[in-house]
């Protein structure tokens, strides 16, 4: 009975030793987890972190139209009103129609100048023609995106550190090739992040603003009318002749053979 309770105790000493190259293989697996399940778990750890409010994300877009009597002091206006909000123009167009010339600007300001300068604006607007102010909400996709992020790089900081530890050639190029994958997903969420940023930080407003012409067609007397229909008279004389100058030798022509036809006529009847 000893001896087997002796055998025992020793088989399970043996079965409790860690094995290196088991460790190693456990390790592999636990790196080749489910990627989406890091990520439910980063994810879950960044909303749980946040106890304060979190600070709403907004992009703000306006749309301004309107007329004016003098496009330069107008522009001029608008110009003095974005450097004084610390703004500035992205993009400047003009345009002209059978009876109005309008110009139209793109202004990029801080988010917290915006509704300032459109009241800014507005003081020297009688009536806006169009007035649209638009604002989205962002905050949820700028917390999935950073919690993504952060899972993201957790992963490729593991995967790093199975790289150190890789053994053979296949192992380092399948380690490297999840890399790979991460890391491009890691930029494309960087370079959307940037973009919110860009889009939050700085507001947009467009503007139109234009100047109605009086362009008419001239009216024209009628003895204004006689004097043109005479000289288009002389006009189409002077084509006429010079058209005859163009075709001469082939009215010479026809003069000699008109002239041999009819004398061959009259020797023929005297006949």
């Amino acid at each position: 009975m000893k001896y087997f309770l002796f055998l025992f105790i020793l088989m399970l000493s043996l079965a409790c030793n860690n094995n290196p190259d088991a460790n190693n293989l456990g390790l592999f697996d636990d790196m080749e987890m489910n990627e989406s399940a890091v990520e439910a778990v980063m994810s879950s750890k960044q909303v749980l972190s946040v106890n304060s409010p979190v600070q709403q994300k907004l992009i703000k877009e306006s749309y301004l139209r309107f007329e004016t009597q003098d496009l330069d002091k107008t522009y001029a206006k608008i110009i003095s009103v974005i450097k004084q909000n610390g703004g500035f123009i992205q993009d400047d167009n003009s345009n002209k129609s059978y009876n109005r010339i309008s110009r139209y600007l793109t202004i990029r300001l801080p988010s917290n100048a915006f509704q300032k300068t459109i009241d800014s604006i507005g003081n020297y607007v009688e009536f806006f023609d169009t007035k649209r102010i638009t604002s989205k909400d962002v905050t949820e996709e700028f917390i999935d995106i950073e919690a993504r992020l952060k899972a993201k790089k957790t992963l490729e900081k593991r995967y790093l550190e199975l790289l150190s530890k890789a053994k053979n050639v296949k192992e380092i190029l399948d380690i490297e090739r999840e890399l790979s994958k991460i890391r491009e997903e890691i930029e494309a969420k960087q370079g959307r992040l940037k973009y919110l940023n860009n889009k939050v930080s700085l507001s947009t407003i467009n503007i139109e603003f234009y100047k109605l012409t009086a362009e008419s067609g001239v009216t024209v007397s009628y003895g204004a009318k006689m004097w043109n229909a005479v000289k288009s008279g002389f006009n189409g004389i002077s084509l006429f002749f010079l058209g005859i100058l163009h075709i001469w030798p082939f009215i010479i022509i026809i003069i000699l053979v008109f002239f041999f036809i009819k004398r061959w006529i009259r020797k023929k009847q005297k006949k």
